[in-house]
């Protein structure tokens, strides 16, 4: 079958699951209530999905030098993916309640240790509803499979490799937090508002049109050219409040025709850890 590499819409997607050939990933979750995604999964899901908690699955422990969402041990990700049935041959989908935020996460760490199939439903379970296609209660085990990481470590910068970056010229630092976040003026989350000097703010729901999908590629590469000017797509460095949602921004870059930047992985809770580190407050 041809690859899905970003974004499938609910029809093509029950096309491709009635194949046998790809795997389906339910990743929906919420900050405020980590129980939620698993027992919204319980309740019904798509046919044949399996589900991974943001926390357990597409992170690792946190320690006093993280962020709130590290970044797993690659080999032990490639294990749990390939425990679910994911090889390299195998395509994968994810989905989550919507917008996309979190599927977004399992397309970036799936792509990170070196798979490229990988692609998210636009719209999530909403979408999937609206079409009126089944879900279903039925968790089924799926045969396992070896899967072996590559991980690209070009693919990231460490907050020690940000700080020297963030001072070159043809850098781009894009926070993905909504705009009062990164203004200092409303932080909900983090114990320190601001944000990090010189970066601009992109608030991920801006590739997202009225309906909760992604606009199409062609707006998508506009809106990034407007902030890009003429840096290349690969002076990009994404970021957000814990590395989740900035993975959200990449993924509308790749949709958009504009690969190679790459993710701040400790973001914003990462980067406080430090009270050497300078912030700053105010918009841009």
């Amino acid at each position: 079958m041809t690859p899905f590499t970003t974004l499938i819409d609910a029809p093509a997607l029950a096309s491709q699951l009635s194949r046998g050939d790809s795997v389906l990933f339910d990743c929906r979750f919420e900050l405020g209530n980590v129980h939620w995604g698993a027992a919204e999964y319980a309740l019904a899901h798509l046919p044949g999905a399996q589900y991974l908690h943001l926390d357990r699955d597409l992170s690792s422990a946190i320690t006093a030098r993280d962020g709130r969402h590290p970044l797993p041990d690659p080999d032990a990700f490639a294990a749990r993916l390939g425990a679910l049935g994911v090889d390299a041959q195998r395509q994968v989908f994810a989905y989550d309640q919507g917008n996309g935020a979190y599927a977004a996460r399992l397309w970036w760490l799936a792509r990170w240790i070196g798979l490229r199939n990988v692609a998210v439903l636009d719209g999530g379970i909403v979408a999937w509803r609206a079409a009126e296609l089944p879900l279903e209660t039925t968790v089924r085990t799926p045969a396992p499979r070896a899967l072996s990481a590559h991980a690209d470590a070009r693919a990231w910068v460490t907050s020690a490799m940000l700080d020297e970056l963030r001072r070159r010229p043809g850098t781009l630092l894009v926070d993905a937090r909504g705009a009062e976040r990164f203004a200092g003026r409303n932080e909900t989350i983090d114990p320190v508002a601001g944000h990090i000097p010189g970066a601009r703010n992109y608030p991920f729901p801006g590739n997202l049109g009225s309906d909760g999908r992604f606009l199409p590629a062609d707006e998508l590469r506009r809106r990034w050219h407007t902030l890009l000017g003429a840096l290349p797509s690969a002076s990009l460095i994404s970021m957000c409040g814990s590395g989740v949602t900035a993975c959200h921004n990449l993924l509308a870059l790749e949709h958009a025709g504009l690969p190679g930047a790459r993710l701040y992985a400790g973001s914003w809770s990462e980067w406080i850890r430090d009270p050497g580190r300078p912030i700053a407050t105010g918009s841009y």
